[in-house]
């Protein structure tokens, strides 16, 4: 029985490593949704508004670009260059892309390029996705609200954020009349931003400092690292635990079955002796010892 509970303990504790690192292995697949930070920012179109928020711990140099561009009111008059139903919806870049003429500090912050924020979220409709070149660095203010899954997309473009309210107005610019430029599908009509404002679901106020905002941003980041805290001292009071007993088993276990065949190999030996002597006197019995027997 103790052999037997034993083996079960060190099934146990394999099955509890496979799975780790089967969890390792595939966490891009089972991973859940990722925080949203309490910002909204909501633009208003000729055809209604859309509201999304921000993952800031997923692509944290990317939501504070564009938020930025959002607080000098970058987006504002620009418009969805590309409309592809069930593909995406593409905002075209704010320098070429605005009917109205840009200020220095907005041109500026337009300018900049973000570095490619990869991860493993996944491209289904309502995700937010950063537009590019053929750089992965080139990313600038065009991103894409994706309309369906598209899997060919993950880990090449950045995701940052998710659309929270609007879905009915993505809907009306689906049904736009289109043409094809190139690769490109787009609306025969201009699909303006007219304006853009953002507020905070925690403040319950608009047009906050970014700095108030960023600390709202940050919350997720620092639960996300206390879970990470948590699980890998879990892991570690257990490794500590269990592994020098299975440890101390197997030695055991080991040194048990060598003496079991060492016992045997003896068993083995004397019987050979043995039949031996029975060969050598003619089917007589004689001891081992060396004297004679009936």
């Amino acid at each position: 029985m103790g052999r037997c509970k034993r083996v079960l303990e060190s099934i146990s504790l394999l099955a509890f490593y496979v799975c780790l690192l089967l969890f390792w292995a595939f966490k891009g697949t089972f991973a859940t949704e990722p925080q949203m930070g309490s910002v909204r920012v909501v633009f208003q179109t000729n055809y209604g508004d859309i509201e999304f928020g921000f993952y800031p711990t997923v692509a944290p140099r990317t939501v504070e670009h564009v938020f930025k561009l959002v607080q000098l009111g970058c987006y504002n008059t620009t418009h969805f260059f590309r409309v592809d139903k069930g593909f995406v919806a593409q905002v075209a870049d704010v320098i070429g892309g605005r009917s109205a003429p840009m200020n220095e500090e907005q041109r500026v912050e337009a300018e900049k390029t973000i570095i490619g924020e990869f991860s493993d979220l996944k491209h289904v409709r309502g995700i937010l996705s950063m537009g590019r070149s053929s750089g992965f660095n080139s990313a600038q203010s065009s991103f894409s609200i994706i309309l369906g899954d598209a899997p060919f997309l993950d880990a090449q473009y950045a995701i940052f954020g998710k659309v929270t309210k609007g879905d009915e107005t993505l809907r009306k610019l689906e049904q736009l009349p289109t043409r094809t430029e190139g690769i490109f599908v787009m609306p025969t009509e201009r699909i303006a931003i007219l304006s853009s404002y953002y507020y905070d679901t925690e403040m319950e106020t608009r047009g906050q400092d970014w700095s108030i905002l960023k600390r709202s941003h940050a919350a997720p980041v620092i639960e996300s690292q206390v879970g990470v805290v948590v699980f890998i001292f879990l892991f570690l009071a257990f490794y500590v635990a269990w592994f020098p007993k299975l440890c101390q088993r197997w030695k055991d276990e080991a040194i048990l079955s060598w003496r079991i065949r060492k016992l045997t190999l003896e068993k083995v030996i004397n019987l050979i002796r043995f039949e031996d002597n029975l060969l050598k006197n003619g089917g007589k019995y004689e001891a081992l010892s060396g004297r004679s027997g009936s």
